[in-house]
């Protein structure tokens, strides 16, 4: 029997899956880093952290494995996007790596659309400027750390550093290079256009290759530290969402995502990649090679409810937390949240929204405060739904995955908001059984990626929506709807007053 491994670089961890040929887990390990949050609204990492940490959890992994690590054929990757690796001429970290999640780049984008233009942006890059993105983080850098910026010779994304410190070759993959706002979607390439007008030397973008591209072996330091071997090939990889596609069988026109980990994405198939969506949501190149994907983020879904949790339930299990949550009617009993508490995406690009609670009520229980989140979360996924079905999309079947995929009543509520079949997969590993796929598929044991999923993954359970609560969802949510727009002015002014 052959063997693939996922490497799942994800926000708080990293997760190592070992897969054999018939899809099956056969091994996995995990390892948590630290967020690195000096101020409100940054969000930092040390890369190091991401290279001891993967090495202790494939060590762990092949310690584990009875067979011969020579059997382990192919490693790739899956990653956090937008976060910005900068490298000196040693192809050593400058600084920290300031994640996408880091908000502090409001004013780089306004430069941006100041020097480029939003329509022409658009034009090449299919996405609008947001905080989250890496070409504000660069200017960011530019600008308040100049000494650091002279320095740097070279960019990479998370995945791409790790998998450059595990190889010797540095590459980036075109589903994360996507997620730059340096990449033109349609020629992939990097933009001359772009990084004349921002004054950006190209020779700090990396070269480019395909998700499934063999970029070189494990050196020999690496594999002997993590007991593999120097032959194992390693792949490009993709974007945590592009793998979290795959992962999830979304290789054609009409599939959709939601996958609810610490952000939240709902995340639809497309064949090319001319189309204009005005922004309205992320564009990006799919990690199957000349496809794509539009995709909405919702920024703290999963987060929104673990802040809860360890804001007032830090030492219950979640199991525990979230008992009592189907004795709640649909609507929590007009109890509504919204999970802006880092900020919002889609629909709404805007870094200084926060979170509220409304419709507060002294009949409310915990169990009502739990449940609302969870609705506010999905209501939250919902827009991006809205958004695909007023372009034309058909969105009557939806893949979960992630946290929202572990819990039945959440199964459910997705089901009733969404109103559209839910599928719940046997195995359900998300992005890092994307990049083992990706693994898989660049070691030839299938002939497309569409054939790897044949072979991988299978349904579970289907969920279908209840008329009943459909029809009070979507009461409640054309009341969600208001909440931004009557409370965006109250968030801006109490930014001044958090830390």
């Amino acid at each position: 029997m052959k063997y693939v491994i996922g490497v799942d670089l994800g926000t708080s961890a990293v997760k190592v899956l070992l897969v054999n040929q018939e899809g099956e887990v056969v091994k996995e390990a995990a390892k948590a880093y630290p967020l690195i949050q000096e101020k409100s609204g940054y969000s930092e990492q040390d890369p190091e952290e991401w290279v001891e940490k993967t090495a202790e959890a494939l060590a762990e992994l092949a310690a584990g494995f009875n067979g011969d690590p020579a059997d382990i054929e192919g490693i790739s990757f899956s990653g956090q996007m937008h976060g910005l690796v900068l490298l000196d001429e040693r192809h050593r970290p400058l600084r920290n790596a300031i994640l996408w999640n880091d908000t502090r780049t409001t004013e780089q984008c306004r430069q941006i659309y100041e020097i480029a233009g939003r329509e022409r942006l658009l034009q090449i890059t299919k996405n609008l400027a947001l905080e989250g993105f890496t070409l504000p983080k660069i200017l960011w850098v530019r600008q308040h750390e100049p000494e650091i910026f002279q320095r740097a010779k070279v960019f990479l994304l998370p995945k791409d550093y790790l998998r450059f410190r595990m190889t010797g070759k540095i590459h980036m993959e075109y589903s994360d290079a996507a997620g730059t706002l340096l990449l033109d979607l349609e020629k992939k390439e990097w933009s001359k256009e772009l990084c004349r007008l921002l004054s950006i030397d190209p020779a700090i973008c990396p070269p480019l290759v395909e998700p499934h591209a063999c970029v070189g072996t494990l050196s020999k330091e690496f594999a002997e530290r993590c007991g593999l071997k120097e032959t194992t090939k390693v792949f490009a990889g993709g974007a945590d969402n592009a793998c979290g596609a795959i992962g999830a069988g979304i290789l054609s026109e009409g599939s959709t995502l939601c996958s609810i980990g610490t952000s939240g994405v709902v995340l639809s198939y497309e064949e090319r990649g001319d189309k204009d969506f005005q922004g309205k949501v992320h564009y990006f190149y799919h990690g199957k090679e000349n496809a794509y994907y539009i995709m909405g983020v919702t920024l703290a879904a999963g987060y929104s409810l673990s802040w809860f949790k360890d804001a007032f339930a830090k030492k219950e299990s979640f199991d525990d937390f979230l008992k009592g949550i189907d004795r709640v009617p649909p609507g929590s009993d007009g109890l509504l949240f919204a999970p802006y508490i880092v900020g919002e995406r889609t629909p709404h690009a805007d870094a200084a929204i926060r979170g509220s609670f409304i419709g507060i009520d002294s009949s409310h229980t915990r169990e009502h405060f739990i449940r609302a989140v969870i609705e506010g979360i999905t209501f939250s996924l919902n827009e991006s739904i809205e958004i695909f079905r007023k372009s034309g999309k058909r969105v009557d079947t939806v893949v979960s995955i992630g946290g929202g995929a572990k819990n039945e009543t959440w199964l459910q509520i997705q089901a009733d908001i969404f109103n559209a079949k839910i599928i719940k997969l046997s195995s359900e590993q998300g992005p890092g059984m994307g990049a083992a796929m990706l693994a898989a598929y660049g070691c030839g044991w299938f002939e497309s990626l569409e054939e790897c999923a044949k072979e991988f993954l299978q349904t579970k359970k289907v969920y279908e929506p209840v008329e009943e609560n459909v029809k009070i969802y979507q009461e409640m949510y054309e009341i969600y709807k208001n909440i931004y727009s009557q409370t965006k002015v109250l968030s801006h002014q109490l930014k001044n007053f958090r830390k």
